[in-house]
């Protein structure tokens, strides 16, 4: 009946293959044979979230189980929600076309704080109440995961639970639990006073938070004994062992990132300052080459995609680089694959890295200095030059390259609007790198591309203390930058200031603004991270609507306050963070891991780069 329903309403909207399934690699069950049904949910458009590694690995993982079906949720675009209001159509899962308001989890992954008001409007498309108190027995259980989990309070009242650290062995602990759970025949509250127990499972409303009264935190206490006080992350320590899916689902349409992706390690070496992702997947742990080459062969066989991307933080920090990729050229030239080696750092960029990449088909380069000027560098700890960018930009000229991105950000704290206008500076200097590059070496048609992000402090980062430049700061510096890049040959993009402004206060808040999300959803508010539908006036109102100031969750915050992520144990130790944020006060650089080891504390898990042999 169901899924007549959604045939019916598929002429009426753009991209009907986002909403149909039936793709190669998908995998269809029968609903009878299986006793947990999981519903992974990604809160953005079906491009964007088949795009997603964390989201290929744990579908496929959950999938080789014979007892567990996985089936995938993207957020409906707005012609699609309209339809399937129209026609009181629930949210549904794309193998199967069931209401995923039948199922036993609903699962969804974190990834940028921005997707958060699409959660609240699936869950309502979905027909599950949206707050955790108001479940009841019958009531699929909420839960969340990903990178922005670790820090995701302003959700509290809406997830069940969470999890917390890379999820191939723990999401199916959870699973074995509720399997017992079931059995047992025990309440909603029985099952999450279980999971509580299991490392890297953190349940929100297991937790009493006290404010003061000027509205910062007092302290955050466990309701139960049974409660740890601080939730650790998981990891894997050994990547070789770990699952890899051999197949990828292959979508209809093309996706963002329509390729085979790699990952090769996990973690990062060099500790910018600014990164979230740096620190909180920490300790490095790698892939050997022998793993990655057979994965590549058998996604090649699987998926007949024509690119080979290698996903990690840095990749040209693989230890096993060449080896590895001399191996995979040996498989892609072949085939007749081309590679992209994407997060390359500017001052291990060589001629033959770069012969590499382009052997099959030749692509623009990025580079991410992050910051115009030196002292910025040093403040961000990003421990390169402007000599490394214009070295590598004149090898990628005299290789035939002619089109460059550049990736900067402003707001940083301790930033200038001299040091901002640095980055037209350093963008002219390239243009002036290929201007003298001998004509015969030089592939016509010069495009040098340079975006700049505006900073958005994180949790577990050197600056998640650090006050967050508002809108009116961030344009004027924004303004500042377009009359400093008065060059034709620079294309200059910047990100609106009223989202990474958002993005931030919904980084670092606190379960108070679970109410502020709830009235942005009344007010209709979704798909903040699409400029054409991103609404400043709405926001503006749920906050007062609520009593809550944007200016609170931007402002700068003492070493000694209580932060609203404080329950969670990521390794690496607040002391660490307080000592590199007092450092790139002083613009003072912290050398990388394999450099000299900087006692961060993520050696706690016993494994990865921290335990290498020292030479």
């Amino acid at each position: 009946m169901l899924r007549q329903q959604i045939e019916n309403i598929l002429p009426f909207v753009e991209k009907p293959a986002r909403y149909t399934g039936g793709e190669l690699n998908s995998v269809v069950k029968n609903a009878d044979d299986v006793d947990i049904r999981f519903a992974f949910c990604f809160a953005d458009v079906y491009e964007v979230g088949m795009s997603h590694l964390g989201m290929k690995i744990l579908y496929s993982l959950m999938n080789e189980r014979p007892d567990i079906w996985c089936e995938r949720v993207f957020a409906p675009w707005i012609d699609m929600e309209a339809e399937m209001r129209k026609a009181d159509v629930p949210l549904y899962g794309l193998e199967s076309m069931d209401a995923i308001k039948d199922f036993d989890f609903i699962g969804f992954t974190l990834q940028y704080e921005m997707c958060y008001t699409n959660i609240i409007n699936m869950l309502d498309l979905a027909k599950v109440p949206l707050l955790s108190a108001e479940r009841t027995e019958g009531d699929p259980f909420v839960c969340m995961g990903g990178p922005c989990a670790y820090s995701a309070e302003a959700l509290a009242d809406f997830a069940d639970f969470y999890i917390l650290g890379e999820g191939e062995e723990v999401n199916l602990e959870v699973m074995d639990a509720y399997k017992e759970w079931k059995r047992e025949g025990g309440s909603r509250f029985d099952f999450l006073k279980k999971i509580s127990a299991i490392e890297g499972v953190y349940v929100p409303s297991f937790y009493e938070i006290s404010y003061k009264t000027d509205g910062t935190i007092m302290a955050i206490e466990p309701k139960y004994d049974f409660v740890p006080a601080k939730v650790r992350k998981r990891i894997i320590k050994n990547l070789d062992s770990v699952y890899y899916p051999d197949k990828f689902v292959v979508p209809f349409i093309e996706i963002v990132h329509d390729r085979i992706m790699l990952e090769v390690f996990r973690g990062c070496l060099r500790g910018c300052r600014f990164c979230q992702a740096g620190m909180i997947y920490r300790p490095v742990r790698e892939k050997t080459p022998a793993t990655l080459l057979d994965a590549a062969q058998k996604l090649i066989d699987s998926t007949g995609y024509e690119e080979i991307s290698l996903s990690s933080l840095s990749t040209s920090d693989y230890s096993c680089l060449k080896e590895f990729t001399d191996g995979l050229l040996d498989i892609t030239e072949k085939e007749s694959i081309s590679l992209s080696l994407p997060s390359l750092r500017l001052d291990s960029f060589s001629m033959e890295l770069m012969e590499k990449v382009q052997k099959v088909r030749k692509s623009s380069l990025t580079f991410a200095p992050e910051a115009g000027s030196q002292r910025m560098r040093d403040v961000i700890n990003k421990n390169i030059t402007e000599d490394d960018l214009l070295t590598a930009a004149k090898t990628a000229f005299e290789g035939g390259y002619s089109s460059i991105k550049l990736y900067f950000m402003m707001g940083l704290p301790f930033e200038t609007v001299e040091d901002v206008c640095e980055i037209a500076e350093l963008s002219k200097k390239v243009v002036r790198q290929y201007l003298t590059t001998p004509k015969e070496k030089r592939a016509p048609g010069l495009r040098i591309t340079t975006s700049v992000a505006s900073f958005v402090p994180k949790a577990f980062t050197p600056f998640q203390w650090a006050k967050q430049d508002d809108r009116d700061t961030l344009r004027e510096k924004q303004y500042a930058l377009k009359e400093a890049m008065n060059d034709k040959r620079v294309k200059y993009n910047y990100h609106e200031a009223p989202v990474s402004v958002l993005e931030g206060v919904f980084a670092r808040g606190d379960r108070r603004l679970s109410k502020v999300l709830m009235r942005a959803h009344e007010l209709g508010v979704r798909f903040d991270g699409w400029s054409d539908q991103f609404s400043q006036e709405k926001w503006d109102q749920a906050f007062a609507d609520c009593g809550m100031h944007i200016a609170f969750y931007t402002r700068a915050r003492s070493f000694e306050e209580v932060l609203p992520w404080d329950m969670v144990d990521v390794g690496v130790t607040k002391e660490f963070l307080i000592s590199e944020a007092k450092k790139a006060e002083q613009a003072i650089t912290t050398p990388h891991c394999r450099e000299k080891c900087s006692n961060c504390g993520a050696s706690c898990f016993g494994g990865g780069v921290c335990f290498e042999p020292r030479h």
